[in-house]
């Protein structure tokens, strides 16, 4: 069995790591403080929901550009080499190699260890750290979908699309795709054993359109980085990013029907 660790020959190197980082990073803040907020002043179109479209934009970016480097790295691109190149397999014994389901109850005190960090305070207090090198930063909008609960948006019941849209590239063919499927297993040759705490601070500064969350997310990221990297699967990212989801799609529904108005 070829082992990842040791097959450095096929590693990525630094600068194909931050050369793709860079690829699917530098056009989210372009598109959310810039193309975005322009095309909405001079349309009808509501400013956030403009930058959110144009986040899903980007993410179908990233869905596009895995799916090219995919292409060009295997030698045959069937679904059992993308689901072996990206870990898209059930979780690996690290010793034995051998597959077992049983490695999944991880996914309890990682998903723990997200909320103590990202459901709480604690993300806010550490992302505005940045502002002591960088106050100009404050004065960049915020995308908050919360901003969304109008009744403008009342019976438009094409917001769920939208948001359904967004889960599915956000939270698998999008970032989880690029950052855990495409860079992480392809970082040991250059950061070693640390490769997931780098995966962790680079999906984390992907998040320039979002820069006072961006260092706060560095912690939170690695209770998806540390268990896919150890079993080798990246369902455990999946399945964590994922339950940011379900609140997203609740609070649309609840707004499209009425029924956070009544």
């Amino acid at each position: 069995m070829t082992n990842i660790e040791t097959n450095h020959d096929r590693q990525y190197s630094l600068v194909k790591i931050l050369t793709i980082w860079a690829a699917a990073a530098i056009p989210m803040p372009i598109m959310a403080f810039w193309i975005a907020p322009t095309i909405a002043s001079r349309s009808t179109v509501n400013p956030l929901v403009a930058i959110w479209l144009f986040m899903i934009a980007g993410m179908i970016w990233q869905f596009i550009l895995s799916v090219w480097l995919l292409y060009r790295e295997l030698d045959a691109f069937t679904w059992s080499a993308i689901c072996n190149r990206i870990w898209l397999k059930k979780p690996r014994d690290p010793k034995t190699g051998k597959t077992r389901f049983k490695y999944f109850w991880w996914l309890l005190p990682a998903f723990a260890f997200y909320v103590v960090i990202e459901q709480t305070p604690v993300v806010d207090i550490i992302g505005r750290l940045i502002l002591i090198p960088l106050p100009i930063l404050e004065s960049l909008p915020e995308l908050d979908l919360a901003d969304l609960s109008t009744e403008q948006f009342v019976g438009a019941w094409w917001l769920m699309a939208v948001a359904m849209v967004n889960c599915v590239f956000n939270y698998f063919l999008g970032e989880e795709l690029l950052f855990r499927g495409i860079l992480l297993p392809k970082m040991h040759g250059v950061f070693g054993k640390w490769d997931w705490i780098a995966n962790s601070a680079l999906f984390a500064l992907y998040h320039l359109h979002r820069p006072l969350q961006m260092l706060g997310f560095i912690i939170g990221g690695l209770s998806w980085s540390l268990p896919s990297r150890h079993f080798r699967s990246i369902w455990f990212a999946i399945i964590l990013h994922g339950i940011e989801g379900i609140p997203l799609l609740v609070g649309v529904f609840t707004i499209v029907s009425g029924l956070a108005f009544q």
